[in-house]
């Protein structure tokens, strides 16, 4: 973004803009900060991890991630809670059998018994988000893992 642009985004509005544009400026005001659009992908961790540990080639910094990966989605499947610390906690929930409607023709219809994936983020985790902390002093993966292979 230039510079007239983001001072407008900051002001709420956006020069020449429509009315999409400026409720979109305003709720990058609302929110403290322009957001990104940005997804964080397994090559952006693996970088991170390799970034962060010197002693670590990138196919070791790509089995470390392979593993950690690998074992969460197989506690997962065995029903197991993963919990992360500062982070977040992965649980499995089994939902039972129902009937459901189609709103639009009231037809009921049935949902059959399944397992979801449910994530409980940390209070520090929302914290961070929210822009009211922030995850410096968490401990996580790459410095642990930086200070072993020093």
């Amino acid at each position: 973004m230039i510079e007239t642009e983001q001072a407008a985004a900051t002001r709420g509005t956006v020069a020449g803009g429509s009315g999409a544009q400026i409720l979109f400026a305003r709720y990058k005001r609302a929110a403290g900060r322009i957001m990104s659009h940005r997804t964080t992908t397994r090559a952006d961790l693996l970088e991170a991890v390799y970034g962060t540990c010197p002693g670590l080639s990138r196919v070791q910094a790509r089995d470390v991630v392979e593993q950690a990966l690998d074992e969460i989605c197989n506690a997962l499947v065995r029903g197991e809670t993963v919990k992360l610390r500062s982070f977040g906690a992965f649980s499995v929930r089994d939902k039972r059998a129902r009937v459901g409607r189609n709103p639009k023709t009231g037809e009921e219809y049935p949902i059959t018994a399944r397992r979801v994936l449910t994530f409980r983020p940390s209070p520090r985790l929302i914290a961070a988000v929210n822009g009211e902390e922030t995850l410096e002093d968490a401990p996580v993966l790459g410095r642990a893992l930086s200070s072993t292979f020093v």
